[in-house]
């Protein structure tokens, strides 16, 4: 077995670095979701962290790492949304100077969002532009630190966080469900569920057509693909990282996926029937229980919904 990026001992130490920082998110049961599934189910609210997503646990967690000379000098992030925000208000917190690279389609309550935060946002077009050397070319003019958004230690302690505190909240769960993008919310929930709950099952879900990892899973090898359309724009990355890969596959049992319209139906639920403000990204748990794919002997299930910061234009396809 591959030695894995990140221990158990990392996320107690994320956790401790973050105490009193990161929102200790709330749990939120429904019994309507409850008889629709035939489970209990268990929803960690992420949506309800600082910036609105769990981005903000790795960010502040990998920013608080550097040295004062790398704090001084600044950072760098890369992101469609979450984890450009999650960096900027890091940085605000830490007095780190932060420039942000997002793509030309990230949705405008994001980029809104971080610019409020105060950090520099530099737009580059998602179709000719690769978002890694666009970010490392302006780290290496400024002298700056890149955050990745999910391939970095530091990042996926912190986000393994999340997964901790739901242990603790609700002990004895027979599954854990998990958005996947490039790896880092799942990479360090895994390790954190697993060591808590050796018999955990571990299950990440995509949507129909971002389904990298699970091609990288199948094949056995990390799979590139074009970059994806997805309502879930949290997760169109096009392949799982160097450090979350091996996690993914050594400690999840199987990548589900999801299509765009049950996402749809699963943000129509969450918002009308349990009040709950969540991006697609974070329904595409729920979607994936509501369609039947979580094997029926799996009664007591948590899910990470990940954010709540909904594109105020998508509430009209929401009521279409």
């Amino acid at each position: 077995m591959q030695e894995l990026a990140i221990t158990i001992d990392d996320v107690r130490a994320a956790a401790e670095q973050l105490h009193g920082i990161a929102n200790y998110t709330p749990i939120h049961t429904s019994r309507t979701l409850n008889e629709l599934t035939g489970r209990e189910l268990f929803l960690k609210c992420e949506n309800f962290q600082r910036t609105g997503s769990f981005k903000f646990r790795g960010a502040y967690h990998a920013i608080s790492r550097l040295s004062g000379v790398e704090q001084r000098r600044g950072v760098v992030a890369f992101s469609s949304g979450n984890h450009a925000q999650g960096v900027a208000l890091a940085a605000r917190l830490l007095n780190v100077p932060a420039v942000i690279c997002m793509p030309d389609d990230a949705p405008p309550v994001k980029l809104a969002a971080t610019r409020g935060y105060g950090a520099e946002v530099l737009i580059f077009d998602r179709s000719t532009v690769d978002r890694d050397t666009f970010a490392r070319t302006i780290a290496e003019e400024r002298g700056m630190t890149i955050i990745p958004p999910y391939d970095h230690p530091g990042i996926i302690a912190g986000q393994g966080t999340a997964a901790l505190e739901l242990l603790e909240q609700v002990p004895n769960l027979d599954a854990l469900i998990v958005p996947v993008g490039g790896g880092g919310l799942i990479g360090g929930c895994a390790v954190a569920a697993k060591a808590l709950n050796p018999t955990i099952r571990i299950f990440g879900v995509e949507t129909e057509g971002a389904d990298d990892v699970r091609q990288s899973v199948e094949r056995g090898e990390r799979v590139t693909i074009k970059p994806p359309a997805t309502i879930a724009d949290g997760i169109r990355t096009t392949s799982p990282g160097k450090f979350t890969f091996p996690i993914i596959q050594q400690l999840v049992e199987q990548i589900l996926v999801v299509s765009d319209p049950q996402v749809v139906e699963a943000l129509r639920l969450l918002l009308l029937r349990l009040k709950l403000v969540v991006e697609p990204t974070g329904a595409v748990g729920p979607a994936a229980l509501l369609s039947g794919l979580v094997p029926a002997e799996c009664r007591r299930v948590g899910i990470i919904v990940c954010g709540g910061n909904l594109d105020p234009s998508l509430l009209t396809r929401l009521w279409s």
